[in-house]
C-alpha cells in the first residue's frame, strides 16, 4: 500500500506541468527537471539548517532562501506551464547557489568546493534545453571559478568548521555532486531507450524487421526481386451488404477483431503482412527472408483463416448478426518488393504474380481456398485438391486453379 501511494505521489509531482499534446521529449523533460528540483529543495532546507547551527547565520540563508524561491517556482510552473521560465530559473539557481556560498564560507578550501554543485546547471541544460545554450551555462560555470579564484586572497581565512568537518563536506560534496548526475542521466537515458524502443515496436509493425534496420542504418531500403513467394488475397463476401447492417463502430469492431486474428495465424506462419484495402487482406510468403515452405506455409495459413472465420460466424449467428464469409486465393511467383513512399511508407510488392493472386480471390468460392497450378505444383504431395476448370489472364492465357481440400 505504502508503495503504491508513493507511485501515485511520484507521478503526480512529474506530471506538474505536463500538456497532454506535449511531445514524449518534452513531457521526459519537464518530468525529469521538476523531479531534480524538490530533492535540491530538500537539501536546501537541510543544509540551511546545518549552517544554522555552526552559527553560520549569511551561508544558511542562501540555501534556506533558494528552497523557497525553487518552490515558488515549481508552484507558478504547475499554473502557468511557462517551461522556459522554469528551466531558466532552475538552472540559474542552481547555477548561482554553490558559488555564492563558496563566497560566504571562504573560497575553495574552506567551502569544501561546493561550487562543485553549479556544474549540475551546465549538465542539466544538457538534458532539458538545446546544446547551444549548454555551453552557454557551462561558460557561465567557467566564469564563477574563476572569479571566486580571483576573490580568494580577500575572502575569509576560516569558519565555524572543523578541518573535520570541511573534509568531510568535501566527501559530501563530491558524492551528492557525482550521484545526482548519475541519477540524472541514468533516469534520462532509461526514458529514451523506452520510447527508442515503443518507436522501434511501431515500426516494426508497419514493416518488416530486416527492412526496418536496413532502413535504419542506411537511411533507405532497396527494392529487392523474389524469384519465388506466395502471394495471398482474402476477402468477405458480401462485405457491402453486411457493412449497411452494422454501425461504423461495430463494422470496425468486426473487421479488427477479424484482421487481428489473421495477424497471429500468419505470424506463427513466417508469412508478412502486406496491407489491407477495405475488407480486403493481403499477405505473402517467401519474403523478405527467403525460403522454401513459403507455398505450405500460407496454405496452412489459410486453412486455419478458414477455421477462425467458420467459428466467428457461427458466433455471429448466436448473436442475431450477419455471418461472415472469407474467399481466399494463392498464387507463387515472383515478385518485387521494396518500400513506397516518404510520409506513412508502405512495404509493398508488385508483378504479375500479385494480380493472379487477386484473380484467384475473385475467382474462388466462401469457405474455400483457390490455388493456382503454380502453388499446386509446389505443395501437390502435402495436401489434397480438387482440381477447377481453367480461367484466362490477360497476358499470361489460362491457368489452372484448384481447390485446396485437406492436408496429407
Amino acid at each position: 500500500m505504502k508503495n503504491s501511494l508513493f507511485e501515485k505521489v511520484f507521478l503526480s509531482i512529474s506530471q506538474i506541468g505536463c500538456n497532454p499534446d506535449d511531445s514524449e521529449e518534452l513531457k521526459l523533460q519537464k518530468s525529469l527537471l521538476v523531479i531534480c528540483s524538490i530533492p535540491f529543495m530538500i537539501t536546501g532546507v537541510i543544509w540551511g539548517l546545518i549552517y544554522l547551527h555552526f552559527g553560520e547565520k549569511t551561508a544558511a540563508a542562501i540555501p534556506l532562501s533558494y528552497s523557497i524561491f525553487s518552490l515558488i517556482s515549481i508552484i507558478y510552473f504547475g499554473f502557468t506551464r511557462n517551461f522556459r521560465l522554469f528551466r531558466f530559473s532552475q538552472l540559474l539557481l542552481i547555477l548561482l547557489l554553490p558559488f555564492m556560498l563558496m563566497l560566504a564560507l571562504g573560497g575553495f578550501i574552506n567551502g569544501s568546493a561546493v561550487i562543485l554543485w553549479s556544474l549540475i546547471s551546465p549538465l542539466g541544460a544538457m538534458l532539458f534545453d538545446k546544446q547551444p545554450n549548454a555551453r552557454n551555462w557551462l561558460l557561465a560555470f567557467v566564469c564563477l571559478v574563476i572569479i571566486v579564484g580571483i576573490l580568494q586572497p580577500s575572502l575569509r581565512s576560516e569558519n565555524n568548521f572543523s578541518p573535520g568537518l570541511i573534509n568531510l563536506f568535501f566527501i559530501f560534496n563530491f558524492f551528492g555532486v557525482g550521484s545526482l548526475i548519475f541519477f540524472m542521466f541514468y533516469y534520462f537515458v532509461g526514458k529514451k531507450n523506452f520510447f527508442q524502443a515503443r518507436s522501434e515496436s511501431l515500426l516494426l509493425n508497419i514493416l518488416p524487421k530486416e527492412i526496418s534496420e536496413e532502413l535504419k542504418a542506411r537511411g533507405s531500403a532497396e527494392a529487392k526481386q523474389f524469384d519465388s513467394v506466395t502471394v495471398m488475397f482474402t476477402d468477405f463476401k458480401n462485405f457491402t451488404t453486411i457493412s449497411e447492417k452494422l454501425s461504423p463502430a461495430e463494422l470496425v469492431a468486426e473487421i479488427d477483431t477479424c484482421f487481428k486474428a489473421f495477424d497471429n495465424i500468419i505470424s506463427k506462419h513466417n508469412i508478412e503482412k502486406i496491407k489491407t484495402i477495405g475488407d480486403s487482406y493481403m499477405c505473402a510468403g517467401g519474403l523478405p527472408v527467403v525460403n522454401d515452405t513459403h507455398a505450405r506455409d500460407v496454405i496452412s495459413a489459410a486453412m486455419e483463416i478458414i477455421q477462425f472465420v467458420d467459428l466467428f460466424s457461427r458466433q455471429s449467428k448466436k448473436s442475431g448478426a450477419e455471418p461472415f464469409e472469407i474467399r481466399i486465393g494463392i498464387h507463387s511467383g515472383p515478385v518485387v518488393a521494396g518500400i513506397v513512399g516518404f510520409k506513412k511508407f508502405a512495404y509493398d510488392i508488385w508483378g504479375d504474380t500479385v494480380n493472379i493472386a487477386s484473380r484467384m480471390e475473385s475467382s474462388g468460392e466462401a469457405g474455400k481456398i483457390n490455388i493456382s497450378g503454380s502453388t499446386y505444383a509446389l505443395v501437390k504431395d502435402r495436401f489434397t485438391f480438387t482440381r477447377r476448370e481453367k480461367i484466362p489472364v490477360k497476358n499470361k492465357g489460362e491457368i489452372d486453379m484448384y481447390f485446396v481440400e485437406k492436408e496429407l
